[in-house]
C-alpha cells in the first residue's frame, strides 16, 4: 500500500525565488515540482503527475499562512502542532511534513513533540526547511524536502515524536539547535548525536531517541516570558513581565543552572502567588532536578525554582507552556519531573 503523506508548507525560505521569471513564493505544489525535477525551479510549473512514482508516496499538500520564521507567534506554533496531530489521529495520514523556516524551527518542532501524545505513534513527523531559496545556486531545499518526505512515511519514524530533517540527517526535536546561520549544514544537536540519516530511499535511525515527554493536559499557556539573566540584575525586570501578563517566566541561567542572589526573594515571591519560575541555562547541563545538584549549585531551588531538566532556554519555554495546561506551580514541577 502506498503510504500517505500531507505536507503542510508555511511559505518559509525554501519557497522564496528571486531570480526567475516569475518571482515570488513557491506553493506546496510548487514545491513538489522542484522536488521532481531533481533541482530549484521557476514557481508557477506545477507538478508533474508522476511525483507519487518518483518517491513512491502519495503527497496531500496543504498552504497555510504563517509569519516569518523569525517572528513566529506561538498561535502559529500550536495550530501547526494542532494540525500534525489531527492528520495523523483523524485522517489516517502516515506522516506529516512542515515546511518551516529555519530561525525556529527548532521552538515549532519541539512544541508540537510536546503535544503529539498518540499521534507520535501513528506516523512520522518531519519539520524541515532550506537556507537558500529555491531558485538559488545549488538551492538546498527540493533535496531536504524529498528527504524529509520519504522520512515522514518511513515506519521507523513511528514513536520516535516530531524530528527536524535536512542534509539528509534527522535531528530529534529536543536536541537540535540552528548553529550556524550561512551554512547549509545550519542544524546540530551536539552534544547530544544525530538521531537518523535518510539514506536508500528511507530513514536509517542512528540512535535512540529522547524519552517521550508526559502527555498533554489542557491547552497551553503561551503567556510565557524568557529572561536572560546577568550580574546584578534588577529583579524589577522579573516582576515587570508578570506585572504584564506572563503566567509563568523561565529564566536563562549560567553554568548548571545558577541566577544571580538578588533575584532569590522576586522569585520565591512568584512561587507564593502561583507563578512558575523555571531556571534553564545557556550551558548544556544534565537531566537532573535543580535540588538534585550539588551543594552550592542550583541554589534557587530552595525559593521555589524549578529545573528545566537540561533543557536549552528556548525549549523549557515551550515546555513550560505545556505544562501549565496542567494547572499552577504544583502541576508545572510535577510535569518536568516526568519530562
Amino acid at each position: 500500500m502506498t503510504a500517505r503523506v500531507l505536507l503542510v508548507a508555511t511559505g518559509d525560505v525554501m519557497a522564496y525565488a528571486r531570480r526567475t521569471s516569475r518571482p515570488g513564493l513557491a506553493t506546496a505544489d510548487d514545491l513538489l515540482a522542484a522536488v521532481s525535477r531533481g533541482l530549484g525551479a521557476d514557481p508557477g510549473a506545477g507538478p508533474r503527475p508522476s511525483l507519487g512514482a518518483d518517491l513512491g508516496l502519495e503527497v496531500v499538500t496543504e498552504d497555510v499562512r504563517a509569519e516569518p520564521s523569525w517572528d513566529t507567534s506561538p498561535a502559529t506554533m500550536l495550530s501547526l502542532a494542532r494540525r500534525v496531530r489531527t492528520a495523523l489521529l483523524d485522517e489516517g495520514f502516515d506522516g506529516v511534513v512542515v515546511t518551516h523556516g529555519l530561525d525556529t524551527v527548532e521552538e515549532t518542532a519541539f512544541l508540537t513533540d510536546l503535544l503529539a501524545g498518540p499521534a507520535a505513534h501513528r506516523g512520522g513527523i518531519v519539520f524541515t526547511g532550506a537556507v537558500r531559496p529555491l531558485d538559488a545556486l545549488s538551492s538546498d531545499g527540493p533535496r531536504n524536502l524529498a528527504s524529509s518526505l520519504v522520512a515522514a512515511a518511513d515506519p521507523a519514524l513511528r514513536g520516535v515524536g516530531a524530528v527536524v530533517c535536512a542534509g539528509d540527517e534527522l535531528h530529534a526535536a529536543r536536541w537540535v539547535t540552528m548553529a550556524d546561520a550561512t551554512a547549509v549544514t545550519a542544524l546540530s544537536s551536539a552534544p547530544a548525536p544525530v538521531l537518523g540519516r535518510v539514506v536508500a530511499g528511507g530513514a536509517e535511525m542512528c540512535a535512540a531517541p529522547p524519552p517521550r515527554p508526559p502527555e498533554p493536559e489542557g491547552e497551553p499557556e503561551t503567556n510565557v516570558a524568557l529572561v536572560k539573566t546577568y550580574p546584578e540584575m534588577d529583579p524589577v525586570l522579573l516582576t515587570a513581565v508578570v506585572d504584564a501578563g506572563a503566567r509563568g517566566v523561565v529564566l536563562e541561567g549560567t553554568g548548571a543552572g545558577n541566577v544571580p542572589v538578588g533575584l532569590f526573594t522576586t522569585i520565591g515571591e512568584l512561587a507564593e502567588w502561583d507563578i512558575p519560575v523555571v531556571i534553564a541555562s545557556r550551558c548544556r547541563t544534565r537531566a537532573v532536578p535543580l535540588e538534585a545538584l550539588p551543594p552550592g549549585y542550583g541554589l534557587a531551588a530552595k525559593v521555589g525554582a524549578i529545573g528545566a531538566r537540561g533543557l536549552a532556554p528556548v525549549k523549557a519555554r515551550y515546555a513550560l507552556m505545556a505544562a501549565l495546561g496542567g494547572g499552577g506551580r504544583q502541576a508545572v514541577r510535577d510535569w518536568f519531573a516526568r519530562l
